[in-house]
Order: structure tokens, then sequence, then C-alpha cells
């Protein structure tokens, strides 16, 4: 690591987390260039749903790359890219009856945000975007001024405007209804508050300490957009492409936003793409409005349409949520026996989260978690949120594994002697694994 600590930024973050030179990734483990190896429960920060180098995905990528498959196309025309487009409607929007025009907005997440906050801007004729408490978006510009956290808005150097903060549901705890609260902000026009182009929101604040919204306030919200002509749009960059169970984290709810970001795990293997859907109606760019160097990034295409495959039923949909339910039951196992300690887990499907009570307690349980073999983080502004959120592929050897060596970790920084005296301990290890 001589060289990494003499000549690259000191921006870096999770190598300080992860103090390790990685090597080679497979399935749900990292190896180190000792050899040592890692379950992974931090999934590339939502970039890796199907694991490291997924076979199938591999395979094609390197058949394409072999025959000498176009690379870099910008916006032209390829073979990789209308495969992807075919495979995408066919695969996802068709069978859940959604109309969308798929826009390549650039490589990562932050330009998909960035489009669709121009974009409606654009249709409305309106400046102010709303976003909510604890949100995280992106660290472009726009996208900061639609995030929450303070360390990262503050970062920008400038001020953020344009935007109006609303609370989060159950930002408040339950005396409060936060569709409410806004409603009555956007229809007094003494309140101060504009009527925005747009709403934008995540289902799941993943990176926002895994705040989960109702389904009944998603839809008050949708409600609440039509109203007052505002576009919906749905952040599913991190809690989309199946982490909550479903592919789109926001169709239980029974929604169809105006506008939805993805990216992290669209391509499938781990190569940066993003895309923007937007309803036909709103599709109103020129030519060249937003472009991008790189959002024609063949390489992603190839293994966005193979990881598709997994989508072809409802299957991995409800191996998704089996899983789920496994850790959040020993999550709950874990807060009820540390109850000075942990708040009740929360979370959907696959990105399960473990408030702490004590400033620091987290990032030292993963500390000792990844001395142990674990990688896995910390969310929250205060990183006080233990994040779960293991490879969608997991197998359920390897799932119990890296709850054992939580559960473990938690046991060493939290200490025996300090559970709840009415609940029960977490029992052996084998009679953990009996348990998923």
């Amino acid at each position: 690591m001589e060289i990494t600590e003499r000549i690259e930024s000191r921006v870096r973050s999770y190598c300080h987390s992860f103090p390790a030179v990685f090597d080679k990734a497979e399935g749900c483990f990292m190896y180190d260039t000792q050899g040592r190896e890692y379950v992974d429960f931090f999934s590339g920060a939502g970039a890796l749903n199907y694991g490291h180098n997924p076979p199938h995905m591999k395979e094609k990528l390197l058949e394409y790359i072999e025959r000498n498959g176009l690379t870099h196309s910008l916006d032209m025309v390829s073979t990789a890219k209308e495969r992807l487009l075919g495979q995408f409607s066919s695969t996802i929007l068709e069978p859940r009856g959604l109309e969308y025009k798929i826009q390549f907005p650039g490589p990562t997440g932050t330009n998909a945000v960035e489009a669709a906050l121009k974009l409606a801007r654009k249709i409305t004729g309106r400046k102010k975007i709303i976003s909510f408490t604890n949100a995280f978006h992106g660290m472009s510009l726009g996208s900061l001024s639609v995030t929450g956290n303070a360390f990262k808005r503050n970062g920008a150097g400038i001020p953020l405007m344009l935007s109006d903060t609303m609370p989060f549901c159950g930002y408040f705890g339950e005396e409060l209804d936060t569709i409410d609260y806004m409603e009555r902000f956007l229809s007094d026009t003494g309140s101060g508050v504009d009527l925005a182009a747009a709403v934008i929101v995540e289902s799941v604040q993943a990176e926002g300490g895994i705040n989960v919204a109702a389904f009944d306030w998603l839809q008050r919200l949708a409600e609440l957009c039509r109203r007052h002509g505002m576009l919906l749009i749905f952040d599913e960059i991190q809690v989309g492409c199946g982490r909550t169970g479903p592919f789109f984290s926001f169709e239980p709810a029974g929604l169809e936003p105006d506008i939805v970001c993805l990216s992290k795990s669209i391509s499938g293997y781990g190569l940066p793409m993003a895309l923007t859907l937007i309803k036909p109606a709103w599709d109103q760019w020129e030519p060249g409005e937003h472009n991008g160097t790189f959002r024609g990034h063949n390489l992603a295409f190839i293994t966005a349409a193979e990881a598709l495959t997994y989508w072809k039923s409802d299957r991995f949909t409800e191996e998704i949520q089996k899983k789920g339910k496994a850790v959040h039951r020993r999550l709950q196992e874990i807060a009820d026996q540390y109850s000075r300690v942990f708040q009740p887990p929360r979370g959907r499907g696959m990105i399960q989260g473990l408030p702490c009570s004590q400033a620091g307690l987290a990032k030292k349980i993963t500390r000792t978690a990844f001395d142990r073999g674990l990688i896995m983080e910390t969310a929250g502004p205060e990183d006080n949120v233990l994040k779960f959120m293991p490879p969608l592929i997991i197998d359920e050897e390897t799932l119990t594994r890296g709850l054992e060596i939580a559960v473990e970790s938690i046991e060493e920084v939290v200490g025996r002697a300090a559970p709840s005296s009415n609940t029960v301990a977490l029992g052996s290890a084998a009679e953990r694994r009996e348990t998923i």
C-alpha cells in the first residue's frame, strides 16, 4: 500500500475501512494479496448485486471482446445497445405494464439524477426540486442540492440552491404525518415554499440510514405530486435492480413514477452504466441537450443484457425476499439481546440496517468484522447504522457464515456481559446456522 499512501489523494475513504490490497474476487468473496478470503456484505456499495465476476456475464463479455465488439460508441446505434434495449423492454418493462423511454445519461448514478432534474425543470418551467431529510442522490452539484448529508453538501464549496427539504416518512415518529406536513406547505401561498418541478425520493434511504418509506406514504406522495403538477422522480440507484426483492423497489406500491434513475447494478458486472427512464410524454429533450462521452459503454451493455436473465420469472424475487427475512430475523435477535445498544432493525429485502444507540459503535463493529473476514459498511449521517447488503445471489451457507462473523464481532465489541435481562442468548454457531 506504500504507493497508494504516497501518491493517491487523501479523498479516498473505503480503503481506510478495509485496509488490505485486494487482488481477486469471485461470487460472494474477495481475496487480498496475502490470499485471505473475505465474505462480502458490501456488494460494491450496491454495484455488485449479482456478486463478483458472474460466470455467465463474464463469458458473454469475453466473447464480445474477443470478436472486437464495439467498446465506445457515444449514442450511436450498436448491436450491444439494441440487444439491451430489447431485453429491458421485454423482460422488465412489458411484464410490469410500464412504458418508458430510456436515456443513457453517462456512466454513474449522479449522471442519471442530473438528467432527471434538468428534464423536470425543462418540462414544467419551474426551478425548485423537493427532496427529503437524509436523502442521498450523488456528489455533483445538482445531486448534492437534493442530498441531506451536511458533510457531503459542504464539499460543494458553494451554496446549494433551488431545492427544498421535506421530512421523510417517519422523520418525526408516528406523531406527525409528513405528507400532511408537505401538503400544508404547498397549498399555502404564504409558506415560502414554491411549487416544485419535481419531487425526488428513495423508497429506502440506503446511505441515509436504511430508512424505509411505507407503501401508503409513497402512494400519497404520488397523489400529492399529481395534485400540484410536480413530476415524481424515483432514485433506484442503490435499491433498484432487485435489492429490495422486486426489480424496482416501488413495484409493491403500485406506482409508475414519471422518471426513474438507475445505475450501480444495472450493468450486472460492476461496469459503469446508468439509465434515466422517462415517461414518453416527458421525453422532451432536443438532440444533444444532455449528453456524456461515456454514455455508450458497450461492455456494460453486454453484461447488463445478460443480467436480465435473472428476471425472466418471479423466482429470483422470491429468493431475495426469503433471504432478506432471514437476515432481518437474525438482526432482530441481536437487537433483542442488546436492547440497550441497538434499536430494532429496518430494511426491505437484502438491504437491512441495525441502528446503534452509542456513537462510534458501528464503526468499531465493522472494523472488528473486517479483521474477522467480513466486509460490511455503516450508513446514516453519523455512521451509526450497521448496513447488511450481501450479493443477492448469496447461498445460505455463506449468508450464515457472514452473519455469524457479524454476531461474533458484536459480542467482542459490545461484550457478552451487556445483554438485556429479559432476552435469550443468541446460542451457538450451530444453532444459529439452523435458523437460516
